[in-house]
């Protein structure tokens, strides 16, 4: 018997859903950009647990939040907002930074979670 799209689409659809499911339970956490520096400097985020950061570039040039430690790279334009989905991460900081103006830096800080 052949494999073919039709019956392949509703298995994607069901992928779909299961991945956006999973990603929008995801914690938020929100990270300004403001007279190109980073605000505030320093994210907390719970270890071990994908974490969603919206990047908010409140000045009118892009901007870029770039960081090797969260192999991450995006380019974020003027008055917009970008998601940037890390982790989940083991406890420790990891630095990011604005490509396009190097004195803008930060640090993703994962916590371990208490256990109850």
């Amino acid at each position: 018997m052949k494999w073919s799209y039709m019956r392949a689409l509703p298995l994607a659809f069901i992928g779909l859903a299961v991945c956006h499911s999973a990603l929008a339970d995801a914690p938020k956490v929100l990270l300004s950009i403001r007279h190109r520096h980073f605000v505030p400097q320093q994210l907390q985020v719970p270890a071990k647990t994908r974490v969603e950061v919206l990047v908010k570039n409140e000045d009118s040039i892009p901007a870029e939040f770039e960081s090797a430690d969260l192999s991450r790279e995006v380019v974020v334009p003027g008055k917009s907002t970008v998601s940037v989905y890390v982790g989940p991460l083991s406890a420790g900081r990891y630095r990011f930074f604005n490509d396009f103006n190097p004195a803008a830096k930060g640090w993703v800080v994962s916590v371990p979670q208490r256990s109850d």
